[in-house]
């Protein structure tokens, strides 16, 4: 796999985020969202990250072609939780599967500590045995299971918490 570079989004970026995300929402796999999201109401969201401790970053390839995006979400607005966040990955559809969540995944724990972060938290729907594999494969533990809290398509799941304690 090529090599990838990191970049703090901008503004222009969240119409790619917005569409990298709206293509997972048909796999009823990635998020508990069941119809697309529009630009506006993913604005707030944007906002609420910052290069400095909550990064919304852009993965590009060796090209400058957009591979997908990570996050650093606040865990809970609470003060005595701002060391957990939750990270969240996802690839443009042309790149799933290629290894590029490995990548992301290892730069998010290497660089977790910058961003004043000690955990890191991921929130995988237990029938999305790919995203869990990924994240054990870095260490991730299970810190808990939410039973049947979504419905998708008639269907209950399952949520999974998966932990990494960084230092």
């Amino acid at each position: 796999m090529e090599e990838i570079k990191f970049r703090n989004a901008n503004q222009t970026d969240l119409n790619k985020i917005v569409e990298i995300y709206n293509s997972t929402i048909a796999s009823r796999m990635v998020t508990a969202d069941v119809e697309e999201v529009s630009v506006e109401s993913k604005q707030k969201w944007f906002e609420e990250h910052n290069p400095e401790t909550r990064p919304l970053l852009m993965v590009e390839d060796t090209y400058g072609q957009i591979v997908g995006w990570v996050s650093f979400s606040s865990f809970h607005e609470r003060p005595a939780y701002s060391g957990t966040v939750e990270v969240s990955i996802y690839l443009d559809e042309s790149c799933r599967g290629k290894g590029y969540g490995k990548t992301i995944l290892q730069y998010c724990i290497d660089n977790a500590g910058k961003f004043g972060v000690n955990n890191l938290v991921a929130l995988i729907f237990l029938h999305n045995e790919p995203s869990i594999k990924l994240f054990r494969h870095f260490g991730f533990e299970d810190w808990g299971t939410l039973p049947d809290v979504a419905i998708l398509d008639g269907v209950e799941r399952s949520l999974k918490i998966l932990g990494k304690r960084i230092k």
